[in-house]
């Protein structure tokens, strides 16, 4: 009912899963990941405890594999799952039980000297989505994983997925000090629970993710001058605000302008869209 990939980035500093099915809230079942220990995806007649256990052997310092082999063996329906497992170190091992429903199957590689991939589906078109999701990831080298994930998600989409349609999708990607401000290492971490098209609409929220709850780069930086900072503060208040401070903690911009009611820069899109040359959506 559920088709995913489970990877670590080629830079070894990140680790997720993205996931989409013909299943209601499909992200709240399948991914779970921990950075610097790995991530899983549980699906099928997914064993939900399968995610604490597998981060639990990963991070005791078991491979992909050997975590995979002690929740199969510890469960007596092995045969009805399917699992997909990276390490650590990128090391992949994937599951597919004898019960699962056709069309089901998956494939592990790597990719670069640090990244790994475990892909899997059951209920499929075919295995052309499994096909479709590897080339997907093995072209993208040069993305940030999050995206390179929702590529790949997004072409197994594209050559039919689940067979029985479509209704949510999910993205978690972890590296360490990722989350918001800094405070835990929770990337992304969006899930699309109920739609036509779930997958286009993750996409949609990556793009909100990246703009809301990512720190600009200092090439995205733009230095606020004295006569920036009157425009500033004049475009606030024509927008209701009594200042521009306030104006970035109602649009919660905080990630993307300097700290300070005097802030020292601006991200050049932050300012295109107080500007009104851009929509914050």
């Amino acid at each position: 009912m559920t088709f995913s990939i489970v990877a670590r980035s080629d830079d070894g500093e990140s680790w997720g899963v993205a996931v989409a099915s013909k299943f209601l809230a499909v992200g709240s079942a399948v991914p779970a990941a921990a950075a610097g220990v790995g991530a899983i995806a549980t699906q099928a007649d997914a064993n939900i405890a399968y995610k604490y256990l597998a981060l639990a052997h990963l991070d005791e310092g078991a491979t992909a594999q050997v975590a995979l082999d002690r929740l199969l063996e510890e469960d007596g329906n092995r045969e009805h799952r399917q699992v997909g497992v990276v390490d650590s170190d990128g090391n992949a091992a994937t599951w597919t039980g004898s019960e699962c429903f056709a069309w089901a199957g998956g494939t592990t590689g790597r990719s670069g000297e640090r990244g790994g991939y475990a892909i899997q589906g059951n209920i499929l078109t075919g295995p052309e989505v499994v096909e479709a999701v590897e080339r997907a990831w093995l072209a993208s080298a040069d993305h940030p994983l999050e995206r390179r994930l929702l590529e790949a998600l997004a072409a197994g989409d594209d050559a039919g997925g689940d067979s029985r349609g479509r209704q949510s999708a999910a993205l978690l990607v972890v590296r360490d000090g990722a989350g918001y401000g800094g405070h835990d290492d929770v990337a992304v971490d969006l899930r699309v629970d109920d739609h036509t098209d779930p997958v286009t609409e993750l996409a949609r929220l990556v793009d909100l993710n990246e703009l809301y709850l990512t720190a600009s780069t200092p090439e995205e930086q733009v230095p606020v001058d004295d006569a920036l900072m009157i425009e500033l503060e004049a475009l606030a208040k024509a927008d209701g605000k009594d200042s521009f401070h306030m104006w970035v903690g109602s649009q919660n911009h905080e990630m993307r302008v300097g700290p300070g009611a005097r802030p020292e820069w601006i991200d050049r899109r932050i300012l295109a869209i107080i500007r009104g040359e851009e929509d914050a959506v």
